[in-house]
Protein backbone atom coordinates (compact mmCIF):
# COMPACT_ATOMS: atom_id res chain seq x y z
CA UNK A 1 0.00 0.00 0.00
CA UNK A 2 1.22 3.37 -0.78
CA UNK A 3 0.29 4.47 2.75
CA UNK A 4 3.13 2.33 3.94
CA UNK A 5 6.24 4.33 2.57
CA UNK A 6 6.63 8.19 3.82
CA UNK A 7 4.46 10.68 1.83
CA UNK A 8 6.26 13.73 0.57
CA UNK A 9 3.21 15.78 0.13
CA UNK A 10 3.13 15.32 3.79
CA UNK A 11 6.52 17.38 4.54
CA UNK A 12 7.33 20.74 5.11
CA UNK A 13 9.64 22.31 2.78
CA UNK A 14 12.60 21.89 5.43
CA UNK A 15 11.35 18.08 6.09
CA UNK A 16 11.75 17.56 2.64
CA UNK A 17 14.87 19.11 2.70
CA UNK A 18 16.52 16.89 5.28
CA UNK A 19 14.29 13.44 3.89
CA UNK A 20 16.39 13.95 0.33
CA UNK A 21 19.24 14.49 1.34
CA UNK A 22 20.90 10.92 1.21
CA UNK A 23 20.25 12.01 -2.79
CA UNK A 24 22.29 14.42 -3.03
CA UNK A 25 20.11 16.78 -5.31
CA UNK A 26 21.33 20.10 -6.49
CA UNK A 27 18.79 22.66 -5.44
CA UNK A 28 16.86 22.99 -8.61
CA UNK A 29 16.25 19.71 -8.56
CA UNK A 30 14.53 20.00 -4.97
CA UNK A 31 13.01 23.29 -6.15
CA UNK A 32 11.59 21.56 -9.25
CA UNK A 33 9.84 18.60 -7.29
CA UNK A 34 8.38 20.95 -4.40
CA UNK A 35 6.73 22.84 -6.86
CA UNK A 36 5.18 19.63 -8.74
CA UNK A 37 4.19 18.66 -5.24
CA UNK A 38 2.76 21.56 -4.58
CA UNK A 39 0.17 21.02 -7.53
CA UNK A 40 -0.55 17.19 -6.48
CA UNK A 41 1.41 15.72 -9.36
CA UNK A 42 2.56 11.99 -8.83
CA UNK A 43 5.82 11.12 -10.08
CA UNK A 44 5.46 10.12 -13.31
CA UNK A 45 4.14 13.52 -14.19
CA UNK A 46 7.34 15.20 -13.14
CA UNK A 47 8.45 15.53 -16.47
CA UNK A 48 11.24 17.70 -15.93
CA UNK A 49 12.73 15.63 -13.64
CA UNK A 50 15.17 12.74 -14.84
CA UNK A 51 13.31 9.21 -15.44
CA UNK A 52 15.97 7.48 -13.48
CA UNK A 53 15.27 10.08 -10.35
CA UNK A 54 11.53 9.75 -10.76
CA UNK A 55 11.94 5.95 -10.41
CA UNK A 56 14.10 6.43 -7.18
CA UNK A 57 11.20 8.67 -5.51
CA UNK A 58 8.62 6.26 -7.18
CA UNK A 59 10.55 2.95 -5.03
CA UNK A 60 10.97 4.91 -2.33
CA UNK A 61 8.10 7.41 -1.21
CA UNK A 62 4.38 8.27 -2.01
CA UNK A 63 3.74 11.33 -3.88
CA UNK A 64 0.60 11.58 -2.45
CA UNK A 65 -1.34 12.07 -5.62
CA UNK A 66 -5.19 11.11 -5.70
CA UNK A 67 -6.62 9.63 -8.72
CA UNK A 68 -10.28 11.31 -9.80
CA UNK A 69 -12.44 8.43 -10.07
CA UNK A 70 -15.56 10.41 -10.80
CA UNK A 71 -16.47 14.01 -10.98
CA UNK A 72 -19.71 15.43 -11.27
CA UNK A 73 -20.33 19.88 -12.31
CA UNK A 74 -22.96 21.58 -11.39
CA UNK A 75 -24.77 23.55 -13.93
CA UNK A 76 -26.63 25.84 -11.54
CA UNK A 77 -23.25 26.96 -9.70
CA UNK A 78 -20.44 25.71 -10.64
CA UNK A 79 -20.01 23.27 -7.82
CA UNK A 80 -17.72 20.47 -8.25
CA UNK A 81 -18.48 17.15 -6.39
CA UNK A 82 -14.74 14.22 -6.79
CA UNK A 83 -14.97 10.79 -6.00
CA UNK A 84 -10.73 10.53 -5.28
CA UNK A 85 -9.41 6.23 -5.44
CA UNK A 86 -6.79 6.51 -2.59
CA UNK A 87 -5.12 3.79 -4.45
CA UNK A 88 -6.16 0.88 -1.98
CA UNK A 89 -9.69 0.22 -2.79
CA UNK A 90 -10.69 3.10 -0.52
CA UNK A 91 -12.85 5.85 -2.26
CA UNK A 92 -13.46 9.48 -0.84
CA UNK A 93 -15.26 12.70 -1.22
CA UNK A 94 -14.60 16.27 -1.62
CA UNK A 95 -16.71 19.38 -3.08
CA UNK A 96 -15.07 22.44 -4.83
CA UNK A 97 -17.35 25.76 -4.36
CA UNK A 98 -17.71 28.80 -5.55
CA UNK A 99 -18.54 31.91 -3.55
CA UNK A 100 -17.89 35.67 -4.02
CA UNK A 101 -14.76 35.73 -1.69
CA UNK A 102 -13.57 32.64 -3.77
CA UNK A 103 -12.85 29.22 -3.54
CA UNK A 104 -13.73 26.92 -0.84
CA UNK A 105 -12.99 23.08 -0.65
CA UNK A 106 -15.02 21.14 1.67
CA UNK A 107 -12.69 17.62 2.62
CA UNK A 108 -12.88 14.18 3.93
CA UNK A 109 -10.85 12.84 6.76
CA UNK A 110 -11.45 9.48 6.76
CA UNK A 111 -12.36 7.07 4.39
CA UNK A 112 -15.98 6.28 5.64
CA UNK A 113 -17.24 7.05 9.19
CA UNK A 114 -17.89 5.02 12.36
CA UNK A 115 -20.30 7.36 13.88
CA UNK A 116 -23.60 6.15 12.44
CA UNK A 117 -25.82 9.03 12.18
CA UNK A 118 -28.93 7.81 10.85
CA UNK A 119 -29.44 10.88 8.53
CA UNK A 120 -25.97 10.64 6.68
CA UNK A 121 -25.07 8.57 3.66
CA UNK A 122 -21.39 8.23 4.71
CA UNK A 123 -22.30 6.09 7.69
CA UNK A 124 -24.49 3.61 5.64
CA UNK A 125 -21.37 3.03 3.08
CA UNK A 126 -18.95 1.45 6.10
CA UNK A 127 -15.55 2.68 7.19
CA UNK A 128 -12.28 2.20 5.47
CA UNK A 129 -9.69 4.03 7.17
CA UNK A 130 -8.36 7.09 8.57
CA UNK A 131 -6.76 9.67 6.15
CA UNK A 132 -3.12 10.46 6.07
CA UNK A 133 -2.22 14.72 6.56
CA UNK A 134 -1.04 14.19 2.86
CA UNK A 135 -4.31 12.50 1.69
CA UNK A 136 -6.46 15.28 3.41
CA UNK A 137 -4.41 17.95 1.57
CA UNK A 138 -3.73 16.11 -1.28
CA UNK A 139 -7.54 16.66 -2.32
CA UNK A 140 -6.99 20.27 -2.04
CA UNK A 141 -4.35 20.33 -4.41
CA UNK A 142 -5.71 17.59 -7.21
CA UNK A 143 -9.38 19.79 -7.09
CA UNK A 144 -7.11 23.12 -7.51
CA UNK A 145 -5.01 21.57 -10.74
CA UNK A 146 -8.06 19.96 -11.84
CA UNK A 147 -9.87 23.63 -11.96
CA UNK A 148 -6.76 25.97 -12.05
CA UNK A 149 -8.30 27.81 -8.63
CA UNK A 150 -6.50 28.85 -5.69
CA UNK A 151 -8.40 27.37 -2.38
CA UNK A 152 -8.92 29.75 0.22
CA UNK A 153 -11.46 28.18 2.66
CA UNK A 154 -11.45 24.54 3.75
CA UNK A 155 -13.80 22.64 5.68
CA UNK A 156 -13.80 19.42 7.55
CA UNK A 157 -17.12 18.49 6.40
CA UNK A 158 -16.72 15.77 4.20
CA UNK A 159 -16.71 11.73 4.66
CA UNK A 160 -15.48 11.23 8.16
CA UNK A 161 -15.25 12.05 12.17
CA UNK A 162 -12.38 14.50 11.46
CA UNK A 163 -11.60 14.60 15.72
CA UNK A 164 -11.71 10.53 15.32
CA UNK A 165 -8.73 11.08 13.62
CA UNK A 166 -6.89 14.03 15.42
CA UNK A 167 -3.75 13.53 14.81
CA UNK A 168 -3.42 13.40 10.93
CA UNK A 169 -6.06 15.96 10.57
CA UNK A 170 -4.06 18.50 13.10
CA UNK A 171 -1.31 17.65 10.86
CA UNK A 172 -3.24 18.07 8.04
CA UNK A 173 -4.19 22.12 9.32
CA UNK A 174 -0.09 22.84 9.99
CA UNK A 175 0.45 21.75 6.28
CA UNK A 176 -2.98 23.76 5.04
CA UNK A 177 -1.16 27.29 7.24
CA UNK A 178 2.31 26.70 6.44
CA UNK A 179 3.67 29.51 3.62
CA UNK A 180 4.94 27.11 1.69
CA UNK A 181 1.87 24.50 1.53
CA UNK A 182 -1.31 25.50 0.67
CA UNK A 183 -1.12 28.58 2.55
CA UNK A 184 -4.63 29.02 4.01
CA UNK A 185 -5.17 31.13 7.09
CA UNK A 186 -6.08 29.12 10.03
CA UNK A 187 -9.02 31.56 10.40
CA UNK A 188 -10.23 30.11 7.05
CA UNK A 189 -10.42 26.56 8.56
CA UNK A 190 -13.78 24.97 9.44
CA UNK A 191 -13.84 21.43 11.25
CA UNK A 192 -17.09 19.78 11.84
CA UNK A 193 -17.90 17.31 14.55
CA UNK A 194 -20.67 15.24 15.79
CA UNK A 195 -19.48 15.73 19.24
CA UNK A 196 -16.44 13.97 20.49
CA UNK A 197 -15.89 16.24 23.87
CA UNK A 198 -12.47 14.45 24.50
CA UNK A 199 -11.30 15.92 20.79
CA UNK A 200 -12.80 19.13 21.37
CA UNK A 201 -10.51 19.01 24.38
CA UNK A 202 -7.84 18.62 22.60
CA UNK A 203 -8.46 20.74 19.71
CA UNK A 204 -8.97 24.18 22.51
CA UNK A 205 -5.38 22.88 23.78
CA UNK A 206 -3.64 23.56 20.40
CA UNK A 207 -5.38 27.02 20.62
CA UNK A 208 -5.94 27.24 16.67
CA UNK A 209 -8.33 30.40 15.49
CA UNK A 210 -10.26 27.86 13.40
CA UNK A 211 -14.24 27.40 13.59
CA UNK A 212 -15.73 24.92 15.54
CA UNK A 213 -19.00 23.31 14.00
CA UNK A 214 -20.91 20.94 16.12
CA UNK A 215 -23.52 19.16 14.66
CA UNK A 216 -26.25 19.41 17.13
CA UNK A 217 -29.66 18.11 14.65
CA UNK A 218 -31.92 18.26 18.07
CA UNK A 219 -31.60 20.11 21.44
CA UNK A 220 -33.64 17.08 23.22
CA UNK A 221 -31.42 14.41 24.59
CA UNK A 222 -33.24 11.27 23.73
CA UNK A 223 -33.89 12.06 20.10
CA UNK A 224 -30.59 12.91 19.40
CA UNK A 225 -29.38 9.85 20.59
CA UNK A 226 -31.81 8.40 18.36
CA UNK A 227 -30.44 10.05 15.27
CA UNK A 228 -26.68 10.40 16.74
CA UNK A 229 -25.93 6.82 17.98
CA UNK A 230 -22.47 8.95 19.33
CA UNK A 231 -24.54 10.99 21.36
CA UNK A 232 -25.22 7.87 23.98
CA UNK A 233 -21.31 8.45 25.13
CA UNK A 234 -21.32 12.19 25.26
CA UNK A 235 -24.44 13.72 26.79
CA UNK A 236 -25.69 17.20 25.48
CA UNK A 237 -25.25 18.82 28.68
CA UNK A 238 -21.86 17.71 28.56
CA UNK A 239 -21.15 18.74 25.04
CA UNK A 240 -22.57 22.03 25.35
CA UNK A 241 -20.31 22.98 28.25
CA UNK A 242 -17.09 22.05 26.43
CA UNK A 243 -18.61 24.09 23.44
CA UNK A 244 -19.09 26.87 25.74
CA UNK A 245 -15.63 26.35 27.05
CA UNK A 246 -13.91 26.34 23.67
CA UNK A 247 -15.90 30.02 22.85
CA UNK A 248 -14.41 31.26 25.76
CA UNK A 249 -10.97 30.06 25.56
CA UNK A 250 -10.94 30.92 22.03
CA UNK A 251 -12.69 34.50 21.16
CA UNK A 252 -14.42 32.23 18.46
CA UNK A 253 -18.19 31.48 18.03
CA UNK A 254 -19.10 27.85 18.34
CA UNK A 255 -21.25 27.08 15.05
CA UNK A 256 -24.26 24.57 15.23
CA UNK A 257 -24.91 22.56 12.53
CA UNK A 258 -28.73 21.39 12.72
CA UNK A 259 -30.43 19.37 9.73
CA UNK A 260 -33.59 20.32 9.09
CA UNK A 261 -35.92 17.11 8.93
CA UNK A 262 -39.69 17.45 8.26
CA UNK A 263 -41.67 16.24 11.17
CA UNK A 264 -38.39 15.29 13.04
CA UNK A 265 -36.50 18.32 14.58
CA UNK A 266 -38.61 21.05 13.09
CA UNK A 267 -41.21 21.95 15.46
CA UNK A 268 -41.92 24.92 17.49
CA UNK A 269 -40.81 22.77 20.47
CA UNK A 270 -37.40 22.08 19.26
CA UNK A 271 -36.60 25.84 18.26
CA UNK A 272 -37.60 26.91 21.90
CA UNK A 273 -35.68 24.35 23.62
CA UNK A 274 -32.08 25.41 20.91
CA UNK A 275 -33.20 29.05 22.48
CA UNK A 276 -33.42 27.83 26.15
CA UNK A 277 -29.99 26.13 25.95
CA UNK A 278 -28.33 28.47 24.11
CA UNK A 279 -29.29 31.70 24.69
CA UNK A 280 -26.47 34.20 25.86
CA UNK A 281 -23.93 31.97 24.84
CA UNK A 282 -21.33 32.90 22.08
CA UNK A 283 -22.91 30.78 19.00
CA UNK A 284 -24.54 30.51 15.67
CA UNK A 285 -27.00 27.98 14.25
CA UNK A 286 -26.24 27.08 11.07
CA UNK A 287 -29.71 25.44 9.58
CA UNK A 288 -29.35 22.79 6.67
CA UNK A 289 -32.07 21.47 4.29
CA UNK A 290 -31.25 18.00 4.67
CA UNK A 291 -30.53 16.04 1.66
CA UNK A 292 -32.95 13.15 1.16
CA UNK A 293 -30.64 9.50 1.70
CA UNK A 294 -31.77 6.30 0.25
CA UNK A 295 -32.95 4.30 3.28
CA UNK A 296 -33.36 6.60 6.04
CA UNK A 297 -36.92 7.62 5.87
CA UNK A 298 -36.17 11.09 6.25
CA UNK A 299 -37.29 14.02 4.19
CA UNK A 300 -36.03 17.64 4.13
CA UNK A 301 -38.24 20.33 5.59
CA UNK A 302 -40.55 22.51 4.11
CA UNK A 303 -38.69 25.83 3.10
CA UNK A 304 -41.88 27.91 4.43
CA UNK A 305 -41.12 25.90 7.71
CA UNK A 306 -37.41 26.38 7.91
CA UNK A 307 -37.99 29.92 7.22
CA UNK A 308 -40.05 29.99 10.33
CA UNK A 309 -38.01 28.26 12.49
CA UNK A 310 -35.14 30.86 11.81
CA UNK A 311 -37.45 33.19 12.46
CA UNK A 312 -38.04 32.29 15.57
CA UNK A 313 -34.60 31.65 16.88
CA UNK A 314 -33.64 34.98 16.10
CA UNK A 315 -36.46 36.46 17.77
CA UNK A 316 -35.30 34.23 20.82
CA UNK A 317 -31.84 36.47 20.37
CA UNK A 318 -29.86 33.41 18.79
CA UNK A 319 -28.27 33.97 15.45
CA UNK A 320 -29.18 31.78 12.84
CA UNK A 321 -28.91 31.35 9.04
CA UNK A 322 -30.18 28.91 6.36
CA UNK A 323 -27.02 26.68 4.69
CA UNK A 324 -27.33 27.95 0.86
CA UNK A 325 -27.70 24.76 -1.14
CA UNK A 326 -24.59 24.33 -3.31
CA UNK A 327 -24.48 21.91 -6.51
CA UNK A 328 -28.37 21.05 -5.73
CA UNK A 329 -28.54 19.40 -9.26
CA UNK A 330 -25.15 16.99 -8.22
CA UNK A 331 -26.23 16.27 -4.49
CA UNK A 332 -23.55 18.04 -3.53
CA UNK A 333 -23.65 16.44 -0.10
CA UNK A 334 -20.90 14.08 0.71
CA UNK A 335 -21.05 10.53 1.03
CA UNK A 336 -23.54 10.18 -1.31
CA UNK A 337 -21.55 9.46 -4.37
CA UNK A 338 -19.17 7.62 -2.83
CA UNK A 339 -22.04 5.04 -1.33
CA UNK A 340 -23.04 5.24 -5.08
CA UNK A 341 -19.58 3.95 -6.25
CA UNK A 342 -18.85 1.15 -3.34
CA UNK A 343 -22.86 -0.45 -3.98
CA UNK A 344 -22.09 -0.71 -7.63
CA UNK A 345 -18.49 -2.24 -6.78
CA UNK A 346 -20.10 -4.26 -4.93
CA UNK A 347 -23.00 -5.52 -7.27
CA UNK A 348 -20.53 -6.35 -9.67
CA UNK A 349 -18.39 -8.46 -7.47
CA UNK A 350 -21.87 -10.55 -7.24
CA UNK A 351 -22.74 -10.83 -10.57
CA UNK A 352 -19.57 -12.09 -11.39
CA UNK A 353 -19.60 -14.62 -8.69
CA UNK A 354 -23.20 -15.78 -9.81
Amino acid sequence: MATARRNLNELSPEELRAELAPLKLPDYRVRQLEKWLARGASFEEMTDLPAELRKTLAETYGDGALRIAGKLVSAVDGTVKYLFDLGDGNLIESVLMKYKYGYSACVSTQAGCKMGCTFCASAKAGFGRDLTAGEIAGQIKAMERDRDVKVGHVVMMGVGEPLDNFDNVLAFMHIAHDPGGLNISYRKMSLSTCGLIPGIKRLMEEDLPITLSVSLHSPFQEERERMMPVARKYDLDKLLEICNSYSSGTGRRVTYEYAMISGVNDTDAHADELIRRLGGTLCHINLIPVNAVKGTGYARAQRERIDSFRARLERGGLAATVRRAMGRDIEAACGQLRRQALEESRDEVRRENR
